[in-house]
């Protein structure tokens, strides 16, 4: 495509491709605020609406469940509405249900709710068809790596965040269980500013939007299911369901983890909570940097051995987090499966843009759908009344290991299929100011 960017210069905001390069990461970290704006405040929420531990597991496989449907629905709709008009109605719809949760007053209503605003994580869909769609091939894995990253910076930042928020509230003299609903006002006010930006600053790819370029024009509105049958699109998934599927559980039980098992208060498990999320500033991006530096020298091969190599360590470091017995080693465990855990997703959608290059948007959302997928099912494990939260973590500790091992033996380049494209001038990320 033409006018697509082979720099990454991360502090300029010119042109048309960084500025939806920022808008579009920008979008999705709003959307993780709101997303998992209600996961650190649990404590608080539990006690107010009595919930069981079984109950509370429900509410964390509610969170994500709606986002399975709804990332493939959101991917196809990318290839045919085009990003921006996608963007700006997920985020104008998926802000009543962030607005209006405050009015939940029993389990199941609460339930609902959460369902309904996991509807949002699909805006994760959005941002890396968006990115895919400015930068240059060899370009794809650092630039999507980067706005996934900074995206799921929300959930470290809301973490940290919205127990400041909630006894802001108290201080002015509302009882906790109205902090918390009026907390959540927060995120959904945030959604609409960013609506307006998304409609007002980006365009659907560098040479304008669809309708104006007729993008889609000729092009068959029939989706390609063929490419289900490409056994590469399936181990992406899986892994992609252990690094991110972990990655949002981790979100949503964080919190009560650092309360239950070591005693904190709710704003220090919110702080220690939040720097599992604030690794992304960097981990992620790292991931897809090196996915990119190794496809270049090694093709999809390598890109293949990295993600299964980073998959292999997170799934160890999960491990020595689960059996960690102080706040300390718990701490540095955490950080070190996160590092490992956040360069996964990166690693991972390094991968997606090569697989099928006609239907970036359908195999970014079906990948991206499996990493909801694995946090449903992580979530079952959590509102099991005979499984700790100890022993939940080591078993999908083990279970990282072996896709790890799934991944290392699936090949990435089908025999005849070109590697990976090749740009007349090499990608650079640079980092002055425009």
């Amino acid at each position: 495509m033409k006018n697509q960017l082979t720099k990454l210069n991360i502090f300029s905001i010119k042109g048309v491709q960084m500025r939806t390069f920022h808008i579009t990461w920008l979008m999705f970290f709003v959307c993780f605020f709101g997303w998992f704006g209600l996961a650190p405040l649990m404590p608080t929420i539990r006690a107010e609406l009595h919930l069981t531990k079984a109950e509370v597991g429900n509410t964390i496989i509610a969170s994500v469940a709606a986002t399975i449907i709804a990332r493939l629905i959101i991917g196809k709709l990318c290839d045919t509405w085009g990003p921006r008009k996608t963007a700006i109605r997920l985020l104008l719809v998926g802000s009543l249900p962030v607005f209006f949760v405050g009015l939940a007053h029993s389990y199941m209503t609460f339930l609902l709710f959460r369902l309904a605003i996991g509807v949002i994580g699909a805006s994760f869909v959005i941002t890396q068809f968006h990115t895919s769609m400015m930068f240059a091939p060899k370009l794809k894995g650092t630039a999507n790596a980067i706005t996934g990253g900074w995206g799921n910076l929300g959930g470290g930042v809301t973490n940290m965040v919205m127990p400041l928020i909630f006894a802001a509230i108290v201080g002015f003299g509302y009882t906790k269980g109205e902090a918390w609903r009026y907390a959540m006002i927060v995120p959904g006010v945030m959604m609409l500013v960013i609506a307006y930006l998304y409609a007002k600053y980006t365009k659907d790819t560098p040479n304008g939007n669809y309708d104006e370029t007729g993008y889609n024009k000729g092009k068959s509105s029939k989706t390609d299911w063929s490419v289900l049958a490409d056994w590469r699109l399936w181990a992406l998934t899986i892994a992609y369901a252990m690094c991110f599927g972990m990655e949002i559980t981790f979100d949503n039980v964080a919190s009560l983890h650092f309360v239950d098992n070591f005693h904190l208060t709710q704003s220090m498990a919110g702080f220690w909570a939040g720097t599992f999320g604030f690794m992304n500033l960097f981990a992620r991006a790292l991931g897809g940097i090196v996915s990119d530096k190794v496809g270049g020298k090694f093709g999809m091969k390598g890109k293949g051995l990295l993600l299964a190599g980073v998959l292999l360590l997170e799934g160890c470091g999960l491990i020595l987090f689960a059996q960690s017995g102080t706040l300390f080693i718990a701490i540095i465990s955490m950080l070190l499966f996160a590092l490992f855990l956040k360069m996964s997703n990166g690693a991972t959608y390094g991968i997606v843009p090569f697989v099928n290059k006609k239907n970036v948007g359908l195999v970014s959302g079906i990948v991206g759908a499996g990493g909801n997928l694995g946090g449903m099912l992580f979530g079952f494990l959590f509102k099991s009344t005979t499984v700790t939260y100890v022993q939940a973590f080591t078993y999908i500790g083990y279970a990282v290991i072996t896709v790890a091992l799934i991944v290392l033996i699936t090949r990435f380049t089908k025999p005849g299929e070109a590697e990976i494209e090749h740009v007349e001038e090499e990608p650079i990320l640079v980092g002055s100011v425009a």
